[in-house]
């Protein structure tokens, strides 16, 4: 691809997907957004991308369609899909990558070495995303949270071609570059398996769960497990956005023994608030995806991490828990909320 990219094809018209491709299109790229739900493109056709942030709301303009466009080439192919969905997307749509284009992979978990077994590795850039948006109605977008992306490839520094997506991405976003992009998605994971999975069984936002001190153990908890798995894998962990460090974070054996606190682990619950505070308004798109009727993403984040943990032979209790307790929710029983969150928070205790 040309440094500067002209053309952007965003697969995935969500939350996340709709603010991508409302905001280039506000600067004037040449987007094309791709959704299957004619809802969707119902609403962005009469009315456009109507995006939502901090109270005040705004239309842009954009194309939408049903699927890839039959003989069109795209520089750059944005993936915003939810994780199940993405390997299929990306096979629908690789047919209209340019020779020498890029995918860019958006998804929360692991999935960039997923779309490069479809694409190639060269051809694949990982964007982080470390804001959030929801979709309250078709077509209207809201951003719950501040925050823009890091960017980087599978192998290697950040190339022209990644640099020429990252300044287009500027339109949405502050953009930093990793040269450690498996480093990076390791430490955001840790963090999604707590923020959005612990959401979605107690049906509700961030921010008010944050808030009980139960609760905020469950979240070290979760993270601690995974920092477990990514030490064992080989993961040098990034810092997320910059600030949040998951290896500090991650109890140590004495922290998870001890029954009274100590400054250290009360350093950290104190994070944990400030971290429910920047995305209090943030609701699980996990949680969004089962009241569709769709396949919550929960085996490509928690499930993720319980299966890499069984090939070491680590143990993740509380994931594993987790993991079996969405399911349960997505296959339709009945749970109690909170009251859930607390029979996990005691069952799980070391």
């Amino acid at each position: 691809m040309s440094e500067v990219p002209t053309r952007f094809l965003v697969v995935g018209a969500g939350g996340i997907g709709g603010i991508v491709a409302g905001c280039l299109a506000e600067v004037g790229a040449d987007v094309t957004a791709v959704s299957t739900n004619p809802a969707i493109r119902a609403a962005v056709e009469s009315a456009g991308f109507r995006l939502r942030e901090e109270g005040d709301e705004r239309a842009v303009a954009g194309r939408i369609v049903a699927a890839p466009p039959p003989g069109e080439v795209f520089d750059v192919i944005v993936m915003a899909t939810q994780p199940p969905q993405v390997e299929e997307a990306a096979r629908g749509a690789i047919g209209a990558l340019a020779p020498n284009g890029r995918i860019v992979v958006l998804q929360n978990g692991l999935c960039e070495e997923r779309i490069a077994a479809i694409a190639g590795r060269e051809r694949v850039i990982g964007a982080i995303v470390a804001w959030g948006a929801s979709m309250p109605e078709p077509g209207v977008y809201d951003r719950t949270a501040s925050g823009g992306f890091t960017i980087g490839r599978l192998d290697g520094e950040p190339d022209p071609a990644c640099k020429a997506i990252g300044e287009a991405f500027e339109a949405i976003g502050p953009v930093v570059y990793t040269n450690n992009l498996i480093g990076a998605r390791w430490s955001k994971l840790a963090l999604n398996c707590a923020i959005s999975s612990l959401p979605t069984i107690a049906g509700e936002r961030l921010g008010p769960l944050v808030r009980v001190r139960r609760y905020r153990r469950l979240v070290l908890e979760v993270m601690t497990e995974v920092v477990a798995v990514a030490r064992r894998e080989g993961v040098a962990l990034e810092k997320v956005a910059g600030t949040l460090d998951l290896e500090w974070i991650a109890l140590t054996d004495a922290e998870r023994a001890m029954k009274l606190g100590s400054p250290a682990l009360t350093a950290k619950h104190a994070l944990l608030i400030a971290v429910g505070l920047r995305y209090r308004r943030m609701r699980s798109s996990m949680l969004a995806a089962i009241e569709r009727g769709r396949t919550p993403a929960i085996d490509f984040l928690n499930g993720e991490v319980v299966a890499r943990a069984a090939r070491h032979g680590i143990m993740t209790p509380v994931n594993a828990r987790v993991v079996e307790t969405v399911w349960a929710i997505a296959h339709g029983e009945k749970i109690s909320a909170r009251e859930t969150l607390d029979q996990l928070f005691q069952e799980t205790r070391p």
